[in-house]
This record gives structure tokens, C-alpha cells and sequence, in this order.
């Protein structure tokens, strides 16, 4: 399975949020600058995680982002499927319309569970302990680079 590049925007958010000092705020740039993201992509995701209640925004000249009680709690797998917004992991269009086999393809039906199967198993996965004092420095590690070293399989 492969996230999104929103998904793992947000994700990357979220990890810096929940490594920064109790109740300090960060600002969109700082993140952008942070996870070197153009800030565009950050504001469009902090929008979204704020829509979602992960994330506290303080509006002002003293202002600033941090993660909420519910965003410390949220399992990756949560977050991953309030992300997505495909209805099938297969496209099942082609240019004339829908597949030929759509009617009786037991590959769409497989292929949800193993989605969910994926999702399940970031369930166990709680945003605030990946990202602990220490655990997250100026260098991040790609997070699709990470699941392909996890899974190389997948």
C-alpha cells in the first residue's frame, strides 16, 4: 500500500505537532521549513487537520498550531482513512466506461480488505508515540521510503 502525498503531508504535521513542547505553538512556515514541503501543501493540510479537531490553530500575531488532546490520541490508521477519499484502490474506468469485468471481479473486493487490513494494522499506531522528545530532528526520514524498507513487497 502507498499514502497519498496529502496524507503523508498531514502525517508529518501531525508528527511535528506532537514532538513540540507542551502547549508550544508552531507556525505553518516553521513546519513547511521543517519537513522542506512547500508551505501551500502545509496551510491545505493544517486546514484539514484543523476541520478534523487534531489540531488547535491560534489566530493573531502571537499565533500559531499545535496538536489537540484528540490529535495526541488518533491512530495513524484513523487519520489515514479520514484522508482518503478514493472509493476503490483499483481504477475500474477505462475510456470507454466501466471495466468489463466489473460485475463479477473478485480483485476490487480483495483488494479493500487488504486496504483495510492496512489500516487496521496502523490502528495500534497513536500519533504521540511516534514523535517523542527526541525522536524527531531536522532530518526526516521519508515515510514512503519507510514502508517500502517495511514492507518490500508492498
Amino acid at each position: 500500500m502507498r499514502i497519498n502525498a496529502f496524507s503523508d503531508v498531514c502525517l508529518r504535521v501531525l508528527m511535528i505537532l506532537a514532538s513540540a513542547p507542551h502547549d508550544g505553538l508552531q507556525t505553518s512556515r516553521a513546519i513547511a521549513a521543517e519537513i522542506d514541503i512547500p508551505y501551500n501543501h502545509v496551510s491545505k493540510a493544517v486546514i484539514r487537520l484543523r476541520d478534523q479537531g487534531l489540531v488547535d490553530v491560534v489566530r493573531g500575531r502571537s499565533g500559531g498550531l499545535r496538536i489537540s488532546e484528540e490529535g495526541k490520541r488518533v491512530s495513524v490508521g484513523e487519520v489515514l482513512r479520514s484522508l482518503d477519499t478514493r472509493t476503490d484502490v483499483a481504477d475500474c474506468r477505462t475510456p470507454k466506461g466501466d471495466c468489463p469485468l466489473l460485475a463479477g471481479c473478485g480483485l476490487r473486493v480483495a483488494l479493500a480488505r487488504a486496504r483495510e487490513a492496512f489500516y487496521a494494522e496502523l490502528d495500534g499506531v497513536v500519533i504521540a508515540d511516534l514523535a517523542g522528545p527526541g525522536r524527531i530532528g531536522s532530518a526526516f526520514v521519508d515515510l514512503q521510503d519507510l514502508s517500502i524498507r517495511a514492507h518490500p513487497t508492498a
